[in-house]
């Protein structure tokens, strides 16, 4: 499952070569992405906790997720 993304290719090897299932990989990539988007395409290591915390409003807030959904976004995020 590779993207177009160099960013996203290095963490979905990196989450294979620990064992991660697919199942756990796909949405992980899924909700990096849509973080690295939701802040104009900004690359993760030029951001910091305010961008996590707004981006985790933003899901709450604007897109209704359940705070099990906000939860694996973060952990997506953390990892």
């Amino acid at each position: 499952m590779k993207t177009h993304s160099p960013f996203l290719n290095h963490i979905y090897d990196f989450m294979l070569t620990r064992q991660y299932s697919l199942r756990s990989i796909k949405p992980y990539l899924k909700w990096i992405s849509s973080f690295i988007h939701f802040h104009n395409k900004r690359h993760p290591a030029s951001m910091g906790d305010n961008e996590v915390e707004q981006y985790l409003d933003h899901l709450v807030l604007n897109d209704n997720v359940s705070p099990k959904t906000q939860a694996t976004a973060l952990n997506a995020l953390v990892f």
